[in-house]
C-alpha cells in the first residue's frame, strides 16, 4: 500500500546545484543576446542600462526574499498559486494561476519561436522550405514549423522520463552560457581600442534614463522563481532557497550588465560610434546585425562567434525546459484543486507529472504557425502579468508574515508591494499621455485573456462540487477592473496610432502627389472620414468588451446567488430522508412565535410523530437497514401531510406543522395515519406513531406550548400501538 502512495507523488530529486541552474537558466533567454540589450542601450546608453539593470535586480532580490519565505513555509508544487489559495483562498488563487499561465506560456512560446531565428542567423536558408504565409509581416514556413516541433517534443519527453538527467543538462546549459558570456566580456575589456562613449544619451537627462532601464528591467528577470512551482521535488533544506535565490539574481544580473557593454565595445567601420551603429540595426544583416557576436568576432574571432552561439543556443534550451518544468508543475497543482481535469494530476513511472508535462506540449504545439510578431505582442503581455503576480506574493508573504509574527518579512512584503505598484504605474499610466513602449495589440490580448478568465472561472463554479470557489467576488472585481483600465489604454493606444496614421499619409500626399486645392480638399475628407471610422471601430470594440465582461460578471453573480440559495437550503434539508432539518425547525419555531406575539397567528396544529421499533432493527439488522427504516417512515409521513412541511427533528422524530387546508382536515389526516399504522402491524411494516395538538389562542403563549401536547398525545399513541403488537424503542 506505501508503495502504491509512493508511486502517486512527485520524488525530491533537486539538488541546490540544479536549483541554481533551473533558476538562472529560466531568466535569461533569447532575448539577453539579441533583444534586450539593442533595447536597453538605445534608450539609455551603457551606464543609464547598468544602472537600471541594477535597480531592477535590486527589485528582484526583494522579491526573491519573498518567494524563498513563502517556499520554506509552503513546499508544494504550484509557486505564487499555492501561495495565494493558502493565504487568501481558492478565488484568489484562481487569480494568480490564471496570470501565472499567460506569463509563463508567453516566454514558453517566444523561445520555441527563437530556435527558427537562431537557424536563420547562423544556418541561413537551410529551414526556410515549404512557406506556408506570411502574417503579421513574418514569413512562416513549414521546415521552421517542424524544426519548432521537433524541439518542443524531444524537450517534453526529456522532462517526462528524465528528472536526473534534466538537472545535469540544467547544470551543464547554466555552466555553459555563464562561461560563454563572460568570456566574451573579459576579451573585450582586455583589448585597449574599446570605446564606450558616449556613455549616456545626449537627448535626455541621465536620471531618465536610469528611470526608464529601471522600470523595464526587473521583468528580464522574469522566471527565477520558476523552480517554486516544484518545491515539493527540492531534496534539501529549504532554509538554503533564500541563499540560491540571490545568488541567481545577482548571476543573471551580471550576465545582463556583461552582454549590454559587450555590445558597445565594438563596431563597425563607417559608424562614429556605438550609438551610430545600434541605430541603424534594422538596415544591416548577418553578424553586424548582433552587436554582442559582432564584438565576439571582433575580439575573438570565430572562436568568439562559436562560443556566443552555443551560450545564445544554451539561453534558449535552459529556458524552454525551465518554463516547461514550471508549467507542468503548476497545472499539476491546479488539476488538484479541480481547475483542470483530474487526469493531469497522474504520475508515472519515473514519478513525474507526464500528463501536466503532455498538456504544456499539445498547448504549444501550434504556436510556431502564428509567427514571431504575435509572440512579441503576447511576450509583451508578460510585463503586466508579473507585475500582478509579484504584486500577489507581496501581498500574501505581508499576510503569512503578520500571522507568524515575522517583522522582517512583514516589511520585504511591504518593500515588494510598494514596487509592483510604482513600476506597474510607470508601465502603464504614461500611456495614457504618450505612445508608450507596448504595441497596442499587447493591450488587447491582455484584455482577451482577461474576459476568458471569466469564462473559464464560470465553468469551475459549475463543476465545483466541493464548493471551494465563489466565495469572494474578488475574482470579478479584479478581472473587471482590469479589462476596464487596460480597455481605455488600449483604446488610447488605437486613437494614438490612428493619428500618426493619417498624419503619414498627409505628409506622404502633401510632398509627393498634391495636385490642387479640390483634389486636396478631397483628400483630407477622406483621411477625415477614415480617421474617424478608425477611432469609433476602436471605441465600439472598447465597448463591446467591456460590455462582454459586464455580462459575464453578472451572470456569473447570478449563478453565484443561486449556488448561495442552494447552500442555505441545504443547510436546512436533512441529508438522509429530503425533508427539513432541526435547523429549518427551530427557525420555523422562532417566526411562528413571533407571530403568535403579535397576535398575527390564530390557528395551526402541531402533529409529533415517533418511529415504532427503529431499536429492534439497528441491532438485529444493522444501521443501513435502520437508515432505511426511517426513509420509509418519513414517506409515509410526508404522504399523509403532503400539503405541509415535515421536519425530522430527532434520530426518528418528526413534526409537521399543519395549516390551511391540512389544518381543516386535521382529524382525517391523524385518523389515516393512525390506520396505517394498524395496517403495518399485521403486515410488518413500518409503524409510526403520532400526536396532534391544536393552537389555543389567549392559552398557548408560543409555539413549545403546542409541540409538548402533541408529544404527549404521541406518547400515548405510542402505548396504545404497543398494546396491539407494535414493537417500541423499549422493547
Amino acid at each position: 500500500m506505501n508503495d502504491m502512495n509512493d508511486m502517486n507523488k512527485l520524488e525530491r530529486h533537486i539538488s541546490p546545484l540544479a536549483l541554481w541552474a533551473f533558476s538562472l537558466g529560466t531568466s535569461i533567454g533569447w532575448g539577453s543576446l539579441v533583444v534586450t540589450s539593442n533595447t536597453y542601450l538605445i534608450q539609455a546608453g551603457p551606464w543609464g542600462s547598468v544602472l537600471g539593470l541594477i535597480i531592477g535586480g535590486f527589485v528582484m532580490l526583494i522579491m526573491g526574499w519573498n518567494y524563498a519565505y513563502l517556499m520554506r513555509g509552503y513546499p508544494d508544487s504550484g509557486g505564487a498559486y499555492t501561495y495565494t489559495r493558502e493565504a487568501f483562498g481558492f478565488d484568489q488563487g484562481f487569480l494568480a494561476a490564471w496570470f501565472i499561465l499567460i506569463t509563463y506560456f508567453a516566454i514558453l512560446w517566444a523561445n520555441i519561436t527563437s530556435i527558427p531565428l537562431f537557424a536563420r542567423v547562423f544556418l541561413g536558408d537551410l529551414f526556410k522550405v515549404g512557406k506556408l504565409y506570411t502574417v503579421f509581416g513574418y514569413d512562416v514556413y513549414l521546415g521552421e514549423f517542424f524544426l519548432s516541433v521537433i524541439a518542443l517534443i524531444l524537450t517534453g519527453l526529456l522532462c517526462m522520463r528524465f528528472k536526473k538527467a534534466v538537472n545535469c543538462i540544467m547544470i551543464a546549459l547554466a555552466a555553459l552560457f555563464s562561461l560563454g558570456i563572460l568570456l566574451c566580456f573579459i576579451a573585450a575589456f582586455l583589448r585597449k581600442d574599446m570605446s564606450m562613449s558616449p556613455v549616456f544619451l545626449t537627448d535626455r537627462s541621465a536620471l531618465s534614463q536610469i528611470v526608464q532601464i529601471a522600470v523595464i528591467s526587473p521583468w528580464a528577470f522574469i522566471g527565477f522563481e520558476s523552480i517554486s512551482h516544484g518545491g515539493e521535488e527540492i531534496n534539501f533544506e529549504h532554509g538554503k532557497i533564500r541563499k540560491i535565490f540571490m545568488i541567481s539574481v545577482v548571476a543573471t544580473l551580471v550576465l545582463y550588465i556583461c552582454v549590454t557593454l559587450l555590445s558597445v565595445t565594438a563596431y563597425p567601420a563607417g559608424y562614429a560610434n556605438w550609438l551610430d551603429y545600434i541605430r541603424d540595426l534594422g538596415n544591416l544583416s548577418g553578424l553586424e546585425a548582433l552587436p554582442a557576436f559582432y564584438a565576439a568576432d571582433h575580439y575573438l574571432g570565430d572562436f568568439g562567434v562559436v562560443l556566443l552561439m552555443l551560450a545564445l543556443l544554451a539561453l534558449v534550451l535552459s529556458s524552454l525546459i525551465g518554463n516547461l518544468f514550471a508549467l507542468s508543475r503548476l497545472l499539476y497543482s491546479m488539476a488538484k484543486d479541480q481547475l483542470l481535469p483530474k487526469s493531469v494530476t497522474k504520475i508515472n513511472r519515473y514519478h513525474l507529472p507526464a500528463n501536466a508535462v503532455l498538456c504544456v506540449v499539445v498547448a504549444s504545439i501550434f504556436i510556431p504557425l502564428v509567427g514571431r510578431t504575435a509572440i512579441g505582442w503576447i511576450v509583451d503581455v508578460t510585463t503586466i502579468g508579473a507585475t500582478l503576480i509579484y504584486g500577489l506574493v507581496s501581498v500574501t508573504t505581508i499576510k503569512i508574515a503578520k500571522e507568524m509574527e515575522n517583522r522582517r518579512e512583514v516589511w520585504t512584503g511591504r518593500i515588494g508591494l510598494v514596487l509592483m505598484v510604482i513600476f506597474g504605474s510607470f508601465l502603464l499610466i504614461p500611456n495614457i499621455v504618450s505612445t508608450g513602449s507596448m504595441a497596442r495589440e499587447s493591450y488587447f490580448l491582455f484584455i482577451a485573456w482577461s474576459v476568458f478568465g471569466f469564462l473559464y472561472f464560470r465553468g469551475i463554479l459549475r463543476r465545483d462540487t466541493d464548493r471551494k470557489f465563489g466565495s469572494s467576488i474578488i475574482v470579478w472585481v479584479a478581472l473587471l477592473s482590469l479589462v476596464l483600465f487596460i480597455g481605455l489604454i488600449w483604446m488610447r493606444q488605437s486613437m494614438l496610432e490612428s493619428d500618426s496614421r493619417m498624419l503619414a499619409h498627409i505628409q506622404d500626399y502633401y510632398t509627393t502627389t498634391s495636385s490642387g486645392t479640390k483634389a486636396d480638399e478631397a483628400f483630407m475628407i477622406q483621411q477625415i472620414k477614415q480617421h474617424g471610422s478608425d477611432n469609433t471601430t476602436t471605441m465600439i470594440m472598447a465597448f463591446g468588451m467591456f460590455a462582454f465582461a459586464i455580462l459575464i460578471m453578472f451572470t456569473n453573480h447570478s449563478y453565484m446567488n443561486k449556488r448561495s440559495n442552494e447552500n442555505e437550503m441545504l443547510a436546512i434539508i436533512d441529508s438522509m430522508t429530503g425533508v427539513k432539518n432541526k435547523r429549518a425547525y427551530s427557525l420555523k419555531e422562532q417566526a411562528m412565535n413571533e407571530e403568535i406575539l403579535n397576535g398575527s397567528l390564530h390557528e395551526f396544529a402541531v402533529v409529533v410523530c415517533d418511529v415504532n421499533g427503529l431499536k429492534k432493527i439497528n441491532d438485529t439488522l444493522g444501521h443501513k437497514a435502520g437508515d432505511e427504516y426511517i426513509c420509509n417512515a418519513c414517506r409515509i409521513v410526508c404522504e399523509i401531510y403532503k400539503h405541509s412541511p415535515v421536519y425530522r427533528i430527532g434520530g426518528d422524530e418528526f413534526l409537521a406543522v399543519l395549516t390551511g387546508h391540512d389544518y381543516e382536515i386535521r382529524t382525517e389526516l391523524m385518523q389515516a395515519l393512525h390506520d396505517s399504522a394498524l395496517i403495518h402491524i399485521e403486515d410488518g411494516g413500518v409503524v409510526v406513531s403520532g400526536g396532534i395538538s391544536e393552537f389555543m389562542p389567549g392559552d398557548d403563549t408560543d409555539f413549545h406550548s403546542v409541540f409538548v401536547r402533541a408529544d404527549h398525545r404521541m406518547y400515548e399513541e405510542k402505548k396504545f400501538l404497543k398494546s396491539l403488537g407494535s414493537v417500541t424503542r423499549d422493547d
